[in-house]
């Protein structure tokens, strides 16, 4: 099957949609220099930015904007209304289109809802911005970000259980934990670890 979209959804002519890909009521997906991954998911009333990747099996929440320059990796979840931006000093009289900032979001990672991502920032794989949250600088693999500015207060297994050790009381997963680092040592059932 080809890519599924509602009759209210709008699909620019030109972007690039992976098959099993559903695209819900009221939708906006710009053609230009769009990639789209297989068996994603976007929402009802979600934006798609020009010059947007999105992975495989990315899940999109109602009300997001998904805006210019922003790559969504392999298995990325974004929250309800959780928003990115594109330019650090907007104003409405200043045309800043050349000077939006690539914002990545890696492999896993999953936004929590009415988070802002600021642009500019990578977030590392895994990581796990909370509801709310807005993140200003990179975020590290495997990080809990909460707070505005959203900071790191624990690491996160990849089954999305914190972790209280070097071992996840969920799934067993085994990971090295120092203060500024969260590496993966043994995912355990974890269908898109490399």
């Amino acid at each position: 099957m080809e890519f599924w979209a509602h009759p209210t959804a709008i699909v620019d002519a030109g972007a690039q949609i992976g098959v099993d890909t559903k695209i819900w009521h009221f939708s906006h997906i710009c053609g230009k220099d769009v990639t789209i991954g297989e068996g994603c998911s976007f929402g009802q009333n979600v934006y798609v930015g020009t010059r947007v990747r999105v992975g495989r099996g990315v899940r999109v929440q109602n009300n997001v904007s998904i805006y210019d320059m922003v790559e969504l990796q392999d298995y990325v979840f974004c929250g309800p209304s959780m928003v990115f931006t594109n330019v650090l000093n907007p104003r409405a009289h200043v045309s800043r289109k050349n000077e939006y900032l690539k914002t990545v979001v890696e492999q896993g990672a999953s936004l929590g809802a009415n988070c802002t991502v600021v642009c500019g920032v990578t977030i590392g794989r895994f990581a796990f911005v909370a509801a709310g949250a807005v993140v200003t600088k990179d975020v590290p693999a495997f990080a809990l970000m909460l707070g505005v500015p959203a900071r790191r207060a624990g690491w996160m297994c990849h089954c999305g259980i914190k972790l209280g050790g070097p071992t996840c009381a969920s799934c067993g997963s085994q990971y090295e934990l120092s203060g500024s680092e969260c590496r993966a040592l043994q995912l355990k059932n974890c269908f898109i670890a490399k």
